[in-house]
């Protein structure tokens, strides 16, 4: 198994490929310090597993994850992080990261999340399955009691494919402040905090 290991703190980076290279089936053959560098290194090599850290500079690993599992679908991504952070979970998950553990466990779970996860499965700790499962159960609950209209719709589509106010506007002939006005009442109505909540709950309820 040949694995990237994306972290920002070089110690924990050299500790991780330590312990991992104990391993006979397990190779490191990277570490990188941001999602951007693990992006340009998975378009050189083609690791089987990356170990992805969340919280980086340049590129943080939500979005790494994202450009990676769109241009290369057979890379299994674990995120392997000290936050646990509700959005951050979901985020990582819509962008197809296939775990999520936190960097409290032992290295023994560590390694064996990597091999389930090379084998087509997915992995999350406890605690993190439930965070998922309970805003899954939110938004369901939240539909039925929210009626959008086909314009709102429309714009919240046009959200959660990353288009700007400006891109909107130009897409569906409207001015910015009226796309500005949709996206607050569509935040008031459906009681969300963000564009990412927007985007989330259109991926959930409508894709």
């Amino acid at each position: 198994m040949k694995v990237l290991i994306v972290d920002d703190d070089a110690l924990i980076r050299d500790s991780l490929k330590i312990l991992l290279e104990l391993e006979e089936d397990i190779e490191v053959i990277g570490a990188v310090s941001n999602g951007q560098e693990a992006y340009r290194f998975c378009l050189k090599e083609k690791p089987d597993v990356v170990l992805m850290d969340v919280r980086m500079p340049v590129m943080d690993g939500v979005l790494g994850t994202k450009l990676i599992k769109e241009n290369f679908k057979d890379v299994k991504v674990i995120i392997l992080t000290t936050f646990r952070d509700d959005e951050y979970i979901r985020e990582a998950i819509k962008n197809g990261a296939e775990g999520y553990i936190l960097k409290n466990q032992s290295s023994d779970s560590i390694i064996d999340c990597l091999r389930t996860v090379h084998k087509g499965n997915a992995v999350f700790q406890k605690d993190i399955a439930e965070v998922l499962t309970s805003m899954m159960e939110k938004e369901k609950k939240r539909k039925p009691d929210v009626d959008l209209t086909a314009r709102e719709t429309e714009v919240l589509k046009l959200i959660s494919e990353g288009l700007s106010n400006k891109e909107i506007s130009a897409k569906l002939y409207l001015s910015e402040g009226t796309v500005r006005n949709y996206v607050t009442a569509l935040l008031e109505k459906l009681d969300l905090r963000d564009r990412t909540q927007l985007a989330i709950y259109y991926l959930k309820n409508f894709s």
